[in-house]
């Protein structure tokens, strides 16, 4: 039977999400070296792409992809273990240095495959240790739990390529020098762990969030999507890891009517709500239900919370905003960022007036001064309070600060429609 190269292309998609970071962890315990086990997987992914399209799909694709992967480890041991014996620094026969696990049997032989224990979450627990960076530990995790490219991650965080690269090898290094286990931390650490995974998360879907191709299928906001399930199958009793996935569901089941047909992002307030996926939010709204039984509320399912606010209101002119405003108040306990408190101020603006919500964003200028979204909500109250020069003032100061193509598309069009209704008042 032929296959298409697309076929091929689906079905090294479908691999790399469900079994490539099982490789990667099985083959680092094999070895104890994560760059060797990881340069490893993403050498056989390679090989596979050009291999499916040409010979057609393997049988037993997991399969398929540990073999080739196991290969490519026992080479570049070899070629790591050849370089130091140049240099002097090995002794004796160059394959003695290489006896053990790696030349045994393949897992093609009958032997259980990595995927038969689920290795990814350990993983994920290892590529978010708090000894790596922030940045690091995101970058590590795109590459080695979720499979993407350098170039991929690079490209989704508008990062150079070569800055991705170094961060992606010195966590990598990181995690070999240090000793990092690839494994699920105790019931004393998990609390903390596991937040800063799914920080990690969140931040990955963030990443995509503003990406007009997020409203599909594919891409970086269903990977994190992916992700989040995955923590949730792994960690059924954690009620944070079911708040991030229900948050994260929630975002996604809006992301059709995000974005107009040429792309440009359309505010909450303006979105065609019959475009939002509906029985995604019914599953979100499941998700939220399956977190309150544990009694053990936290950052992710409040604000999964306030976005159920918004998802259940027929019209943005319906929003209990009452009810957002009083989950807010719960929020700051847990997060008490000024980010967190001037989302809570634009939530009072709708609920008490503009004046009050002015009166909080002031207060947290000092704190937020480079950051565009203070300028963009300033202008966006003084405007509803009739102060439109200084709402102009406000509005280019965000537009200098703003980074992002479709905070800057936005933020000029208010502009423009400014200048226009000047004219017309002279």
């Amino acid at each position: 039977m032929s296959h298409s190269r697309d076929d091929a292309d689906a079905l090294l998609a479908d691999t790399v999400r469900r079994e490539a970071s099982s490789v990667v962890a099985f083959l680092y315990r094999l070895t104890g070296d994560f760059d060797v086990a990881e340069e490893a997987v993403q050498e056989a992914l390679v090989s596979a792409l050009h291999s499916w399209r040409r010979d057609g799909l393997p049988d037993v694709p997991g399969a398929w992809l540990t073999t080739a992967a196991k290969h490519r480890a026992v080479d570049l041991l070899r070629r790591r273990a050849r370089q130091r014996r140049l240099e002097g620094g090995l002794d004796g026969p160059l394959d003695s240095a290489l006896d053990g696990p790696l030349d045994g049997p393949s897992w093609s032989d009958g032997l259980p495959g990595p995927a038969d224990a689920d290795d990814r979450v350990p993983l994920l627990f290892g590529c978010c240790h708090p000894a790596l960076a922030v940045e690091a530990r995101l970058a590590l995790t795109l590459r080695a739990v979720v499979g993407l490219t350098t170039a991929r991650i690079a490209a989704a965080f508008l990062v150079p390529e070569p800055t991705v690269a170094q961060r992606i090898v010195r966590a990598k290094r990181k995690i070999g020098s240090a000793g990092i286990p690839l494994a699920i931390p105790g019931p004393e650490e998990l609390p903390a762990r596991l937040d800063d995974v799914l920080t990690v998360v969140c931040l990955a879907y963030t990443a995509a969030f503003l990406d007009p191709s997020a409203a599909g299928q594919g891409g970086l906001a269903a990977d994190a999507v992916w992700l989040a399930e995955l923590v949730c199958a792994t960690l059924p009793g954690e009620p944070e890891a079911w708040g991030l996935l229900g948050l994260l569901t929630l975002q996604q089941a809006r992301a059709r009517a995000r974005f107009d047909a040429d792309g440009s992002l359309v505010l909450l307030p303006d979105q065609d709500r019959s475009r939002w996926d509906h029985r995604a939010i019914a599953s979100a709204e499941r998700y939220l239900e399956r977190a309150a039984v544990w009694r053990r509320p936290g950052r992710f399912q409040l604000h999964a919370a306030i976005a159920a606010c918004h998802a259940s209101a027929p019209t943005w002119a319906e929003t209990d905003w009452l009810q957002i405003l009083t989950l807010y108040d719960v929020l700051v306990r847990y997060d008490g960022s000024p980010v967190i408190r001037l989302n809570r101020a634009v939530a009072l603006a709708e609920y008490a007036g503009p004046e009050r919500a002015l009166h909080e964003v002031d207060a947290l200028a000092h704190r937020l001064s480079g950051y565009h979204l203070l300028h963009a909500t300033r202008a966006e109250l003084l405007r509803r309070l009739g102060r439109t020069d200084e709402a102009t003032a406000a509005d280019r100061e965000a537009l200098r600060l703003a980074t992002e193509p479709v905070d800057r598309d936005i933020l000029s069009a208010r502009l423009a429609a400014a200048q226009e209704r000047s004219a017309a008042d002279a």
